[in-house]
């Protein structure tokens, strides 16, 4: 649990002793948090924004309820945990050699293990949970209990529709560029990674100077992985290990410079990225179908007709995968926005209790514990879609549980959906239906009902999810881990059904015309 809410808050943690929530800079200003001058700081596993004030007070920027549900287990979990080990320290004989800085790391974690109760494995836990700065942390722990208070400031949904009017009006200008109305938009709610990089092609132009790297340092062993499918002449392999590596490449580069000509190069293609639309973040790219370059795609999303695709006005508007109730927030306001909308795809990583970490999950049938409702669609994604670009297992025809927050179920809860045919959890899907919805009908999303979906969209609707968390099993977890290279597979799998439907449906259409 420690680790699980350490990875998500951030490393400033033990010194902080008050949060403050709320939705904007004017705000927290408003109340005396000069927030604007405050240290930005980040965690492994949300991107909420957060300031530091450099002594006891986090700052930290909420876009819907979804966040306070999501924030107020965390905080709980480290506090308790946290004070759970305060009072074993406090009893340890060994407590003064345990600081003391002719110890050895291995006599420390020895020390440790005996103070808290730990096996090796579990100290590294902790250790890797307060990050490169264990060791303060671990002084922090050993000096004083944890009382944390939480402040939220007007968290009414007028001010969470602000938040998301100041998104989508950084979002605007770029959608409207070089264009005389609004254009036609595919949706698709995924990550900032897959759709550039099966589309752009930098880090395939680039494959010999990314994967370089791992001669220089190794620390994941992907080594042997690159040799052996460069033996077999593995070309989608040697694509997922250097879109993979992209990231590394591009954070060795002190000056941005490399980052600055990735831009240079997806924008020669169409493609546009906005980093913190509104400060919220949850970046968005546009790409426009009618600049993509054919010889820079992916082999493996590129359709027949491709070449097509130039006479196209229509834009994919791709966004980070916001938390919970923001998914919600951000599809009304786009449809509200833009013009025809062509499709809606959502991706994204869900808990699964019948797979296995890495597998791919399609589902026809959601319930949302935000409305209540029982939704019914039609996915427009099978296995046969997928399964030609993964190694995983694609489970389709699942039934998904959207959760308000990750941290609020236990095995029995989860027992009772397990039984009616649920299999997988999350927190964006219900949401997204909502907004769909009320795309579809002149009234508000009903609460508490039977919604069928199936044949009334007018688009199509796409939902697949790659399971990064087994958490009622025997198998592994990846609760406090990353999917890392590990996931990438189920990812681009995903991503490329997506990308493939997309192209495949905008060159029938144009042949069609």
């Amino acid at each position: 649990a420690f680790a699980y809410a350490a990875a998500r808050l951030p490393a400033c943690m033990p010194k902080v002793r008050r949060l403050v929530a709320g939705q904007s800079n004017e705000q927290f200003e408003a109340q005396g948090y000069a927030v604007a001058q405050w240290e930005r700081v980040g965690t492994r596993g949300r991107r909420r924004p957060q300031r530091f004030d450099g002594i006891d007070t986090l700052a930290v920027f909420v876009t819907s309820a979804s966040d306070i549900d999501d924030l107020v287990p965390l905080v709980t979990a480290w506090q308790i945990e946290w004070n759970k080990m305060h009072g074993l320290l406090g009893r340890s004989p060994h407590l003064a050699r345990l600081h003391d800085e002719q110890a050895t790391p291995t006599e420390r974690d020895e020390l440790l293990a005996a103070a808290l109760g730990l096996d090796a494995e579990g100290v590294g836990k902790l250790l890797l949970a307060f990050g490169e700065t264990s060791a303060e942390a671990l002084r922090e722990l050993a000096a004083h209990p944890c009382e944390l208070s939480l402040r939220l400031i007007s968290g009414t949904l007028l001010e969470y529709r602000r938040a998301t009017q100041r998104w989508w009006s950084s979002i605007e200008p770029a959608y409207l560029a070089d264009a005389d109305r609004r254009r036609p938009v595919y949706f698709v709610s995924s990550n900032t990674h897959a759709l550039p990089n099966l589309l752009g092609g930098y880090a395939r132009a680039h494959r010999d100077a990314i994967l370089e790297l791992v001669r220089v340092g190794d620390p994941e062993r992907l080594g042997p992985e690159i040799a052996a499918a460069q033996e077999r002449g593995d070309e989608s392999e040697l694509a997922n290990l250097s879109y993979y590596l992209l990231r590394q490449y591009l954070h060795a580069d002190r000056d941005e410079q490399r980052t600055a000509a990735v831009q240079r190069f997806d924008e020669h293609s169409g493609i546009v990225t906005l980093a913190t639309p509104g400060h919220l973040d949850v970046a968005a790219q546009l790409v426009q179908l009618s600049k993509l370059a054919p010889e820079r795609l992916d082999p493996r999303v590129r359709v027949e007709g491709v070449e097509l695709l130039a006479g196209s006005d229509a834009v994919i508007l791709n966004i980070d995968y916001p938390l919970g109730l923001a998914a919600y927030n951000h599809l009304t306001r786009l449809g509200q926005g833009v013009g025809e909308i062509r499709g809606v795809y959502v991706m994204g990583k869900a808990a699964t209790l019948n797979g296995r970490v890495g597998d791919v999950m399609l589902s026809s049938v959601a319930y949302d514990e935000h409305s209540s409702n029982t939704y019914l669609f039609r996915n427009c994604f099978s296995a046969a879609d997928v399964q030609p670009y993964t190694d995983t297992t694609v489970l389709d025809n699942q039934k998904v549980l959207t959760v308000r927050g990750s941290f609020l179920q236990n095995r029995d809860y989860m027992h009772v959906f397990y039984r009616e045919g649920y299999t997988v959890l999350e927190m964006e899907a219900g949401p997204y239906l909502s907004a769909i919805y009320e795309m579809v009908y002149p009234k508000r999303h009903p609460t508490d009902e039977i919604v069928h979906l199936s044949n009334l969209l007018p688009f199509d609707f796409g939902l697949l999810h790659y399971a990064s968390d087994t958490p009622y099993s025997k198998r592994q977890t990846l609760l406090s881990k990353s999917l890392s290279y590990f996931g990438m597979d189920s990812t681009y799998g995903c991503a490329i059904a997506i990308v493939r439907r997309i192209l495949a449906a905008e060159v029938q259409r144009l042949r069609s015309r």
